[in-house]
């Protein structure tokens, strides 16, 4: 029964909070956007190779995750790879992989696919005469992408890539359901040990909505700064 608000709770589990379930938090959203960015760009373009095998292996790996829930991929990462990779190296247990890398694996073989859609689109908005211009210098494929096509596509791409992380920071809270002591898991435990679920929980929120709009502000701030730069 709820019997007022603690913001003593609150205080007092302030370190706990910032220092184990923030730090988390922070730590995967920057590992999984790295790693996302990274990836998704390789598959941005695979996706626009002339080579079909190659485009269509992107193209089914994008919509095969972008068709699933993100929760159920969690699931099949954390429970069924070290399963696979034990199989794979003839391994009679399944392979100790862990709840962290277990998430870092899984939020950016997750995000890729939608980081892979933002980045083609960006390749896609260069004008087809700066490839052009880079196979007329004889660069092959991969080098023009690299040398004159990303640079400007990363930069067109910046505030709608820096949107992506915002979501990508609140759906990091997923990994509650593997136990894992991020942000929501910690208030979570805190919750449960003192019996303030409301505060807490309504807490988490507030710290959610608060990291989020600031972010939303800034990336509104930037992409206005670019347009005027062009």
């Amino acid at each position: 029964m709820f019997t007022g608000f603690d913001f003593d709770v609150i205080e007092r589990s302030l370190p706990y909070l910032f220092r184990e379930g923030m730090t988390f938090t922070v730590t995967l959203t920057a590992m999984a956007m790295a790693g996302g960015i990274i990836f998704g760009t390789l598959l941005a373009m695979m996706r626009l190779s002339s080579y079909s095998p190659l485009a269509l292996a992107a193209g089914g790996y994008v919509n095969l995750m972008r068709s699933v829930p993100l929760v159920l991929v969690i699931f099949w990462f954390y429970f069924l790879v070290p399963w696979i990779g034990g199989w794979l190296i003839g391994a009679k247990q399944p392979i100790g992989v862990g709840a962290f890398w277990s998430s870092v694996i899984t939020f950016t073989m997750f995000e890729a696919a939608y980081y892979c859609e933002i980045m083609r689109a960006g390749i896609q908005s260069i004008p087809s005469g700066q490839a052009s211009a880079g196979y007329a210098l004889g660069l092959d494929y991969w080098q023009t992408m690299a040398r004159i096509v990303l640079p400007q596509a990363f930069r067109n791409m910046i505030p709608v890539l820096l949107t992506q992380t915002v979501i990508l920071f609140q759906d990091t809270s997923l990994v509650y359901v593997l136990s894992i002591s991020d942000f929501l898991g910690a208030a979570s435990k805190v919750a449960n040990r003192d019996g303030r679920l409301v505060e807490m929980y309504l807490f988490a929120a507030l710290v959610y909505f608060i990291v989020s709009f600031a972010a939303s502000a800034y990336v509104r701030r930037l992409q206005t700064r670019l347009a005027v730069i062009r």
